[in-house]
């Protein structure tokens, strides 16, 4: 199993930043796939941005709605991923979740595992 704990979520004013963590631990040797999604309350889930790959060969894809200011990364060593969130907007308001083993729109592996959430709120 894997288990997922995220932190730095909180409430900003439009136009702040915040950077979310979520550190995996447990049995983290084949991740392959990480990333980050929210749901906003009366809204479906939704993808944020995905990290697929390990070491230098990575790739990033990120949702319309957040490209050119939200940047995901991710550090092995620490089996840690990052969101890092820019030029908030009161509609980036949700909880967001960290998931290992889905794709950014939500078609999720068996063994997918997710954290409990945090929430950011903007206004």
């Amino acid at each position: 199993d894997v288990q997922l704990v995220e932190s730095g979520g909180g409430s900003v004013q439009p136009g702040g930043s915040l950077r979310l963590s979520c550190t995996a631990s447990g049995h983290t040797s084949n991740i392959w796939s990480m990333g980050w999604f929210r749901q906003a309350p009366g809204k479906e889930r939704e993808g944020v941005a995905v990290i697929d790959g390990i070491d230098n060969e990575l790739t990033m894809t990120y949702a319309d709605a957040v490209k050119g200011r939200f940047t995901v990364s991710k550090d092995s060593a620490k089996n840690t991923l990052y969101l890092q969130m820019n030029s908030l907007k009161p509609e980036d308001t949700a909880m967001y979740y960290c998931a290992v083993g889905c794709s950014l729109t939500l078609v999720c592996a068996p063994g997918a595992y997710w954290g409990q959430g945090t929430q950011v709120t903007v206004s």
